[in-house]
């Protein structure tokens, strides 16, 4: 028999590694928590990975410094090669190996050369390893600056955060001044400063650092990080007391750039030049330009670190906000230079450190316009009536501007009936979804949106509390009447964050515009609502990053996004259309002194259509891409006809255990594909060979029990007088579909069950072959197809 992957690991790899020098305990399983797959409306880990990490002893601290990707002995030595680089670009090693146990390949990231296959045999030694990592670092071993190497990471940190504290730290070593590290919302990224603070105290190579972002929310998590390894020596700066001797100052910029007179700014004169010996700059993108880059040139001559959750660059988009994007990402490069060490959202999914999720897209058609795409022109509103929006006056239609881009609708002109229909259509999707008491936050186009869409969804889930009491007999229910939804806003609600946190039944959902975008952690959200048009990447990217993180008290695994403006459109900016889309409206655009006309008009008429379920591609590792269901559909029948021209060839091949593996295998994603399909048509209950059915031949789909309960009937009406073990026997076997499917009917310990036990067990079947005969015999049965299904001569004779 060929030896598995884990055999050939265990009976060649790992043997080859001891001989080549290396010990046990340097030859680290590094175990990953396991994707998230999204199941039903639900979501469960798949398959954790382990492959070898080496280690290297240097100056008494172990180093990472290779991966090794291990296939069967049957596949060829370069399959894995692939994988290893990417899993050793995210550990930041400077070596990836694939091996099948017999021959190797290595990949040199530093020569950028791959080798030829080699013996196993031939596999280097730790000590060349650990000669070729120093050289590949060029760093000076005898250098002052070498000494950050000497110190041992975190242990408790995820391998990540080891790899982006060793990029930074190797860094440091070679005198680099200006350092880059993007990493995606809910990785960590102030624990990975903590640590290389920590790494930088440790070596005697920090004086003071300055930790400065701009949102005190952020100022309060990173003093609380710090904390924890520096206690009272991490202060945070405040109006009346600079902490001018602690050893890690944390600081908004609003802070350091108050009272500014002829003296200067609160940091001019509270803190010399160059004061600090390194500054971490916390969501550099958003914060250390313009006026604020005082703090950075105040202390030009420190190590600058800037943090960001936003991705290096975009593909160049037309409209304003993708030019202020563009410049914003030319200015962290031109500063900083390319990242020294990048985790990407996509990685965090894949790995299972982050949360997956689905989008639900829906196109809002107002006065007859999709206005997502052309906003709202004045001769849509013909039979409307206008009001001034702050006082209510009537006003006539040519008050109106003849043109309202998608950004300003909501914002310059309120449409009632619109908030109503989409508020609606929130509700009803949250409730058949679940309990729709679920943690949410919707995304507005300004304050007084905000608060409109609050209101209105506290009369939803107050119609929906007084029906439940209703059905329920209860005189109330487990929340307070309207405390539901709230705002959530620079000018309120912020004292609601705890209730929205929490996993208690109150305070559901919070309506913002972007207060909440960036900042504010909520681990157990389920859901991201867009209301709000959002014309640039960067404020997206943080906005998704709001529910990304996983919560293991609540189990929350995955999220889900709807989206009623297609911002999601701005996850894989790559494959839009490059064209114009209006100015970005979303802030307005005034002069000094001038002042909005606002208007409100009601009696426009509002629909609201489904545009389909997507979901994220398993296949695209460095880059979130979203895959339709009537694409993937497409997609995946193509595969299958390429194997099965009908139903009865895909059940021919379904019902053999090799034939299915060949037809799994032609599917985008394999057995994943299966898992995309169950998910994003809601067909949790069915076997995969129901799923292919349906999507591919327009077979009428039948759930597990459904087949069950069928299979049961017919073989009882085949023979109700014969009381045979065999007969008994693959009654009970049969029955097990309904649990565990068709793997289910393939387990070798499906036979231990006590039903089947019972009954006579695997020995009353006879021999194998018949056994085989009969095994067969019972899945075609349970996969009865069109007008079989009421045909009670399409049984076996057993």
């Amino acid at each position: 028999m060929p030896l598995s992957e884990s055999d050939t690991r265990a009976k060649l790899i790992t043997p080859a590694l001891h001989a080549a020098g290396w010990p046990e305990e340097w030859l680290k399983r590094e175990v990953t928590p396991g994707a998230v797959i999204l199941v039903g409306a639900g979501a469960q880990r798949g398959a954790s990975r382990a492959d070898y990490v080496l280690y290297v002893m240097h100056q008494g601290v172990k180093v990472k410094v290779a991966i090794v990707e291990a296939k069967s002995a049957s596949s060829r030595p370069t399959d894995g090669l692939d994988q290893a680089k990417r899993y050793a670009r995210y550990h930041h090693v400077p070596f990836a190996y694939s091996t099948n146990g017999k021959r190797f390949v290595e990949f040199d990231f530093d020569s950028g050369r791959t080798s030829d296959p080699r013996p196993i045999s031939q596999f280097p030694s730790w000590e060349e390893l650990r000669d070729r990592w120093l050289a590949a670092t060029r760093i000076d071993p005898t250098s002052a600056g070498a000494t950050v190497l000497r110190v041992a990471p975190r242990e408790q940190d995820r391998y990540y955060q080891i790899a982006a504290t060793q990029a930074v730290l190797e860094a440091h070593a070679r005198g680099q001044k200006r350092m880059l590290l993007p990493l995606a919302t809910g990785t960590g990224k102030t624990r990975i400063a903590t640590s290389i603070l920590k790494a930088l105290h440790e070596a005697r190579q920090l004086r003071r650092a300055l930790f400065v972002c701009d949102r005190d929310e952020l100022r309060r998590q990173a003093l609380n990080e710090l904390h924890k390894v520096f206690a009272v020596e991490a202060q945070a700066a405040r109006a009346d007391d600079p902490a001018k001797n602690a050893r890690i100052i944390v600081a908004t910029y609003q802070t350091l750039d108050v009272d500014r007179d002829s003296d200067g700014t609160y940091l001019e004169k509270n803190y010399a030049q160059n004061h600090f010996s390194h500054v971490i700059i916390d969501e550099c993108h958003r914060s250390a330009w313009d006026r604020w880059s005082a703090v950075l040139s105040h202390n030009d001559a420190a190590v600058h670190i800037g943090l960001t959750a936003t991705p290096r660059s975009y593909e160049t988009m037309s409209g304003s906000a993708s030019a202020a994007d563009s410049e914003i990402t030319a200015n962290n490069l031109r500063y900083f230079g390319n990242p020294i060490y990048e985790y990407p959202i996509a990685q965090g999914i894949d790995d299972g450190f982050l949360a997956n999720f689905s989008i639900v897209r829906s196109d809002v058609m107002t006065a007859g316009t999709l206005d997502r795409e052309y906003g709202i022109e004045r001769s849509d509103l013909a039979t409307a009536s206008v009001a001034e929006a702050t006082t209510g006056e009537s006003r006539s239609l040519e008050d109106l501007r003849e043109q309202y881009h998608p950004g300003s609708i909501e914002l310059d002109i309120e449409l009632p009936e619109r908030v109503q229909a989409m508020c609606a259509d929130l509700f009803s999707r949250l409730a058949k979804a679940g309990d729709p008491r679920q943690k949410t936050i919707v995304f507005c186009q300004s304050d007084s949106h905000a608060d409109r869409v609050a209101n209105e969804l506290n009369n939803q889930y107050a119609t929906w509390i007084d029906q439940q009491t209703n059905q329920n007999d209860q005189s109330q229910m487990d929340v307070a009447q309207g405390d539901y939804a709230f705002k959530c806003t620079y000018r309120s609600g912020r004292e609601r964050l705890p209730d929205l946190r929490s996993n208690e039944a109150r305070a559901f959902v919070a309506t913002t515009v972007d207060l909440l975008s960036t900042g504010v952690d909520v681990p157990c959200l389920e859901n991201l609502v867009f209301f709000r048009h959002v014309n640039s990447p960067i404020p997206f990217h943080q906005m998704l990053g709001r529910g990304t993180r996983i919560d293991e008290k609540s189990n929350k695994l995955h999220f889900t996004i709807y989206d009623y403006t297609n911002a999601t459109r701005l996850l894989d900016v790559t494959l839009q259309e490059n064209r114009e889309q209006g100015p970005d409206t979303t802030s307005p655009q005034t002069q000094p002194g001038d002042r909005r006309s606002i208007y409100e008009v009601r009696g426009v008429k509002v629909e609201i259509f489904d545009n389909g379920k997507w979901v994220v591609d398993p296949a695209a590792t460095d880059t979130l891409r979203m895959i339709s269901m009537d694409d993937y559909r497409q997609t995946v029948t193509e595969a299958i006809l390429r194997t099965a021209t009908d139903i009865y060839e895909l059940r021919d091949q379904w019902v053999e255990p090799k034939s299915r593996a060949s037809l799994v295998a032609e599917l985008p994603h394999g057995e994943s594909s299966l898992d995309i399909l169950r998910h994003g048509l809601d067909m949790e209950p069915y076997d995969g060979f129901d799923v292919l059915g349906s999507t591919c031949f327009a077979d009428a789909p039948r759930t597990r029990s459904e087949r069950v309960d069928r299979f049961l009937e017919t073989s009882e009406a085949s023979a109700e007088d014969d009381p045979s073990p065999v007969r008994a026997v693959l009654r009970a076997y049969g029955a097990q579909f309904g649990h565990a499917g068709t793997r289910g009917l393939e387990e070798p310990s499906t036979f231990d069950l006590p039903p089947i036990q019972e009954a006579g067990g695997f020995e009353a079947l006879g021999d194998l072959d018949q056994a085989s005969g009969l095994i067969r015999e019972v899945k075609r049965m349970v996969f009865v197809v069109g007008s079989e299904w009421q045909d009670q001569r399409a049984v076996a004779t057993w």
